[in-house]
Formats: C-alpha cells, sequence, structure tokens
C-alpha cells in the first residue's frame, strides 16, 4: 500500500500555512499516517513557521527532507511567485526511508558529502539516494556576483564512501532570484549550510531522465588557461571578459547576474561528433567580478587545461527536450510493465518562461506527459540539479530531472 498527497499554494502575497498544507495533501491521497514530508517554499514565506506548522499535523516523529525553493510545481500547479510553497506527503509500506544530514558545507563540500554518506550507510534494498544542499556559500555584495557551494567535491564526498552502489538525484537549493540564504529542512530540524541525504528502498524501481536546453555557440573547443577556483580568468591565453565583449560585440552583459543567454559547455563524448544533448554538462556565468578581470562561475570545478565550448541557451530546444524526455521516461516503464507511483521533477530556476522569455513553461510540459497518464507530480525549481549522466552522478545547470519510482503491477 502507498498512498501520496500532494498539495500547493502561493502567489497572494501572504505566509503559507504548513500546517493547512499538510491536511489538504493528506486529504487528496487519503493519507492517514504519514511516514514522510517532502516540501518546499520559497524566500519569503517564514520557512520557520512552515516548517513547525507542517510537523504539527503530520507529527514531530515524521520526518520532514526539503527546504528553500524558488518555485513549485505539481500536475496543476506551476508557480514562482514569491510567497510560494508545496508538500508531498508519503504514506508507505513499499518503500523504506533513511535520513542522514551533515552541516558546514561551505567549509567542506567533499567532507559533508563523506559524513552523509557514512551515516546512512548502505542496505541490500537501497534505491535511490535524494540529496538537497544549500546553493549558497556567500551571497551577491554590492558589485559582487554571489559565491555558491560547489556540487562536484559534494559529489565526490558521497561517492568515496557510497562507491556508486545507487544512482544519486537531488538540488542546490534556492529561495529566490536574488540568491539570498536559503534553509534546509532536515528531518525534525532546519538550518543553513547543510546537506541532507534521503536513501529510498524497497521493492521499487527508479527511472530518469535529463532535460536539457543548450547548444555549441559555433562548435570551437577553447582551453581554459587561467581558473582559480570559480574564478574564470582566461580561455586559450586571453581574457574572458573581453573574449565575451567580442562575443556580444557589447558590455552590457556585465550589468547581467547570472547571463541570460551564454553558458559554458563541457562535451563528455567524442571531439566533432554530432550533437548530442545528453553528452553536455553546462555551466552558468554567475557574473563579471567586479574588477573586471574575470566572472565568478556557478560551479568550480573548471580546471586549467579542460576543454569547453560556448554554449548558447536554445528555448525551443527546452520545451522539446521536455516533452520527449517525459513521454519517453513513462514509455519505459509502461514497456516494463511497471506501475508509476510518483514523478520528482528537479528544474532549473533560469528555465522557468519568465526568466527564460519562452513563449509557454517547460515545466508545463512535464505536467501534460505526466497528467495523461494519471502520474502523481511533485517538483521545484532548484539552483543546481544532480544526476548520473554518462555513467556518473553530474552537478548539472540549466536543466530538468524527472525522476520516477515504480512498482511491480
Amino acid at each position: 500500500m502507498t498512498r501520496i498527497g500532494i498539495a500547493c499554494d502561493g502567489g497572494r502575497g501572504r505566509a503559507i500555512s504548513g500546517d493547512a498544507l499538510v491536511r489538504r495533501a493528506m486529504a487528496s491521497g487519503g493519507v492517514t499516517r504519514p511516514d514522510l514530508v517532502l516540501a518546499f517554499c520559497s524566500g519569503r514565506n517564514e520557512p520557520e513557521a512552515f516548517f513547525r506548522g507542517i510537523r504539527r499535523v503530520a507529527g514531530a516523529h515524521v520526518p520532514v527532507v526539503g527546504g528553500s525553493a524558488i518555485g513549485v510545481i505539481s500536475n496543476d500547479f506551476l508557480s514562482y511567485r514569491d510567497p510560494v510553497a508545496a508538500v508531498a506527503v508519503l504514506e508507505s509500506d513499499l518503500i523504506a526511508f533513511r535520513l542522514a544530514s551533515a552541516g558546514q558545507v561551505n567549509e567542506n563540500e567533499r567532507e559533508a558529502g563523506r559524513k552523509v554518506a557514512a551515516a546512512i550507510a548502505r542496505g541490500p534494498e537501497d534505491r535511490l539516494l535524494l540529496v538537497f544542499y544549500d546553493s549558497i556559500k556567500v551571497p551577491p555584495e554590492e558589485g559582487s556576483p554571489p559565491i555558491m557551494n560547489s556540487s562536484t567535491p559534494l559529489i565526490a564526498g558521497i561517492g568515496e564512501v557510497l562507491e556508486d552502489a545507487v544512482p544519486v538525484i537531488g538540488a542546490g537549493l534556492l529561495g529566490d532570484y536574488g540568491f539570498n540564504r536559503t534553509v534546509q529542512f532536515r528531518g525534525s530540524s532546519m538550518a543553513s549550510q547543510s546537506l541532507v541525504a534521503l536513501m529510498l528502498g524497497g521493492d521499487l524501481s527508479v527511472y530518469h531522465r535529463i532535460t536539457h536546453g543548450c547548444a555549441p555557440l559555433d562548435g570551437v573547443y577553447r582551453r581554459v588557461t587561467r581558473v582559480q577556483g570559480p574564478l574564470l580568468y582566461e580561455i586559450d591565453g586571453k581574457p574572458i571578459v573581453e573574449m565575451i565583449n567580442e562575443l556580444f560585440d557589447s558590455e552590457e552583459w556585465q550589468e547581467e547576474r547570472p547571463l541570460d543567454y551564454l553558458t559554458l559547455g563541457v562535451h563528455c563524448g567524442e571531439r566533432y561528433e554530432r550533437y548530442r544533448e545528453n553528452q553536455y554538462v553546462n555551466r552558468l556565468i554567475l557574473g563579471v567580478i567586479p574588477d573586471r578581470s574575470g566572472v565568478m562561475m556557478f560551479e568550480s570545478d573548471l580546471k586549467e587545461g579542460d576543454e569547453v565550448q560556448f554554449m548558447v541557451r536554445d528555448a525551443g530546444r527546452m520545451v522539446e527536450s521536455a516533452l520527449n524526455n517525459s513521454r519517453l521516461l513513462v514509455d519505459m516503464i509502461d514497456k516494463d510493465g511497471k506501475v508509476p507511483l510518483l514523478a520528482l521533477y528537479i528544474d532549473c530556476a533560469g528555465r522557468a518562461k519568465d526568466y527564460s522569455n519562452t513563449s509557454v513553461e517547460e515545466a508545463g510540459q512535464v505536467q501534460k506527459v505526466l497528467s495523461e497518464r494519471n502520474i502523481p507530480l511533485f517538483g521545484f525549481y532548484s539552483g543546481v540539479e544532480l544526476a548520473p549522466l554518462l555513467g556518473r552522478t553530474r552537478g548539472l545547470d540549466w536543466t530538468g530531472v524527472l525522476t520516477i519510482l515504480a512498482r511491480k503491477p
């Protein structure tokens, strides 16, 4: 027996009650004795009061996992107009849950990853590790872009302990477009600069697809020649700021945080082969640093000698990818003869229609496909997405990650 109830609310300029939202979710799914609550809320939604309200209704013994999100998504709801919030309440004798958390992500991402992996351990029926962490290391200051916690060492720390025994999917949490501080719900408590890991196990199957939306600008491979952590100074021996000035034939882009149109892509396939979206990891450019000597990257995993390509965001490709990958995923589940239980969609906040200047919401394509198949959908807008790509878990930018839990009929 598995019952799932989902409720969303927002957009009316007032704090959203965790009490009321959980009651609505439980009623919608016929849930009487919750085992787990997934919950997300945007920056102005008084997260402390929201969290306490959830626990009052669900029960102090029920873990609450999630935290900050720019927006939320369900089968019939989509909004990123602050304040907004969503909960999914699960009652199941099929799915087993184990939870672990670690703090001080901003001091050592790799060590935080190791700590949660060691605390959560491994089990024979483990199927999926969901992880949520604080995207923000340092909020933006006057004239300076924010500094982000890096997903790459965090994922590496988890892998050192769990050795890729289960797929790792998750998100770096972000509560607003101003890159202000975020919170993480850690079961029975909440904090910032935390990493939360939720292991799901039992007699279930896990399916996932990554939806993309960037394409190479010109197909030229360029080499990183000067970089320090998240600060990128030179490509091919030339100042990166000058290169972007030339690409745009303007310096106006220097006022954008992050850049709206241009990203850097790392091609994980064979050089010069036909473009395939699922062979690229893209890296957002957060903005120019105050002295204009370089740019701040969303992640700090680029190294001197790495090959990169300038990538452009393609709104049409993004919407098409969301639709096609959603269909491919549910068709795969049908072919395997499985019954979908719950879909989780982690969507980059930069893909929202109002931000990416598209005519439709790409997440609306996911809603359409899943609603046609009567699959419950729970999603949120994130800062970073984590998912396996080409054999290993990676931090992703400007993607959507659709995960579906399914069982035998």
